[in-house]
């Protein structure tokens, strides 16, 4: 019987996952693609956790020369399957091997330490330079003080590009370098010391990538293109190769072939369409059904094999979030509503993506959600504009939480109330729906204090509705169905369970001489006109279209005078 292999989670050093025998997807085609590649340096940006730095560790032990015996590493892989003009380059190259994975730091001092101390690591590393008189007393004295952190900022700037040359000299040819999570330093920089972060990192990358005859390769990963103007200034021999090419598109990320596998492999029970809806979905180039590793391998390991939210949180999570609480991002949250629903969306994609810009450019929001995993393509429309949709399940629980996280803690909303009050319109019980919809509606006012209409707290409360019953109804907003346009329906994935069809009205609130009876008496005539408006125009068509019964459909008016709702006719008219 063969040997079940283990899987080495959360661990991305590719020579002790081979050695140790452990469970290894093959990715070392990787390799033949990027000795193909055209220009010298490469740029391959994907989302967070989908194998990047493992990737990369696998290039380090295949192109190093210092381990000779690290050819045995590859002996059953795809790549020494191929011919000798592959082959040749495995353990060729002196090694230029950095992260910036770990450089989340909240000051530009405390980010630069940080970087300071990973090139002295670096140069440490290659500390035997200094032992074959090859350096003169100036080279060896800026080697020393690197190593010592005593450097000033130009020598840390022009690091990279002087270890190449040093190395090239040394070993007789030229080096590859390897950067990982190259962006992380920028992304936690933004709106804290952007200019100090994007200044250093461009001196210390393109020194080292720009016309560097003592480069042979160079492969670069993060998550986002940082834009070529701030960062990759006059760098003629990038490639810069994302999730919207055909180049790389199944190196990254499982592709369905390779999770059926592991499926088989560790002999998982478990229903393979429900894996796919929460894991699958993402599309590279023209290359489909790409899973989330991190999400797969760590379902494989869970215990009772349940299905969760793998994908932790990163700090592009804190954008979106930021975006999500302002206050004018109405628009972006009626974006998100029909995401939630699962409806598509069409946005403009910038190739580049300039930090200080997502606060004044909205749109790069979108740009920002699609590199970093939250959505994916769907199809391209132009030569800028996609159709994105989130890409499973697992992603828009992502999306939920984030929702609910702000309307409990920015509009004061408390969960049960929200559950509670969803609960009872979906089950027919209005006067308690009316009870909880005011409650809510005035935490919501109160948020949107300068709100002139009710459209605002109305979106945000159709959010709430999908948090909270999204799993279990197809919620719409503004769509035609019969004669007219809804404001919103519920149409429940269970044909036996209630539909829903809101239509929302606004009067002026009461007059000061007004009396209460003839204030009821104007809401009594608008709730009325209101349902009167979704029988006339037959707004619930597309329920019974639905195979969803009329006796099953629910006709909720809801009318606002000024700043409160009312539902149900006063009996004093």
């Amino acid at each position: 019987m063969k040997e079940q292999k283990e899987l080495n989670l959360g661990h991305s050093d590719f020579k002790d996952i081979i050695e140790n025998n452990n469970y290894f997807v093959d990715k070392s085609m990787l390799i033949e693609e990027v000795l193909k590649a055209q220009k010298a340096v490469l740029l391959l940006p994907r989302p967070r956790r989908f194998g990047k730095t493992l990737n990369l560790s696998m290039l380090r032990y295949f192109f190093d020369k210092s381990e000779p015996e690290n050819k045995n590493l590859f002996k059953d892989l795809k790549i020494w399957q191929t011919g000798e003009n592959i082959k040749q380059h495995c353990c060729k190259y002196p090694i230029i091997y950095l992260t910036f994975k770990d450089t989340k730091k909240d000051t530009w001092e405390s980010c630069y330490e940080h970087i300071t101390d990973t090139i002295s690591k670096l140069y440490r590393q290659h500390s035997y330079l200094l032992d074959k008189n090859l350096l003169d007393a100036k080279e060896t004295s800026d080697f020393i003080n690197i190593i010592n952190e005593t450097a000033n900022k130009t020598k840390f700037e022009k690091s990279l590009e002087n270890l190449t040359l040093y190395l090239q000299r040394y070993h007789k040819e030229k080096v590859v370098v390897l950067i990982d999570e190259y962006d992380t330093p920028i992304q936690a920089s933004h709106n804290k010391f952007y200019k100090e972060a994007i200044s250093f990192m461009r001196s210390l990358l393109s020194g080292a990538l720009k016309d560097n005859s003592n480069l042979y390769k160079g492969v670069i990963t993060g998550i986002l293109r940082v834009s070529k103007e701030s960062i990759f200034t006059g760098l003629n021999n990038l490639s810069v190769y994302s999730i919207l090419d055909e180049e790389f598109s199944a190196q990254f990320g499982f592709t369905e072939l390779e999770v059926k596998q592991i499926i088989k492999d560790f002999n998982i029970k478990t229903d393979y369409s429900e894996i796919k809806r929460w894991y699958d979905g993402y599309k590279f180039g023209e290359t489909t059904k790409i899973y989330n590793p991190w999400s797969i391998l760590n379902f494989v390991v869970s215990k009772n094999e349940k299905f969760k939210t793998f994908w932790t949180y990163t700090s592009s999570n804190e954008l979106i979030k930021e975006q999500i609480k302002k206050k004018n991002a109405e628009n972006i949250r009626e974006d998100i509503l029909a995401l939630i629903n699962g409806e598509p969306i069409k946005k403009d994609l910038e190739a580049n993506f300039v930090f200080p810009e997502l606060d004044t450019k909205k749109k790069l929001l979108w740009t920002l959600l699609t590199y970093s995993g939250y959505l994916t393509i769907r199809n391209e429309i132009s030569r800028k504009k996609y159709e994105l949709a989130i890409p499973n399940y697992e992603i828009k629980t992502i999306f939920q939480d984030t929702i609910l996280e702000w309307l409990e803690e920015d509009i004061k909303v408390r969960q049960s109330l929200l559950e509670n009050t969803a609960n009872y319109l979906i089950t027919n019980e209005i006067t308690k729906f009316e009870k909880g919809f005011k409650e809510i509606i005035g935490d919501t006012f109160s948020y949107y204090d300068t709100a002139k209409n009710h459209e605002y707290v109305y979106h945000s409360y159709i959010l709430g509705l999908l948090v909270i019953i999204g799993d279990d109804y197809i919620i719409k907003s503004n769509g035609e169905s019969g004669e007219g346009r809804y404001d919103i329906m519920l149409i429940p994935h269970d044909k036996s369970k209630y539909g829903v069809v809101i239509e929302i009205k606004q009067i002026e609130k009461q007059k000061e001489k007004e009396s209460d009876n003839n204030f009821s008496k104007r809401i009594n005539v608008k709730i009325k006109g209101a349902l009167a408006q979704i029988d006339r125009n037959k707004y619930y068509k597309t329920l019974i279209d639905n195979k969803i019964e009329i006796d099953k459909i629910i006709k909720i008016p809801i009318v606002f005078a000024g700043k409160e709702p009312y539902i149900i006719p006063s009996k004093s008219d």
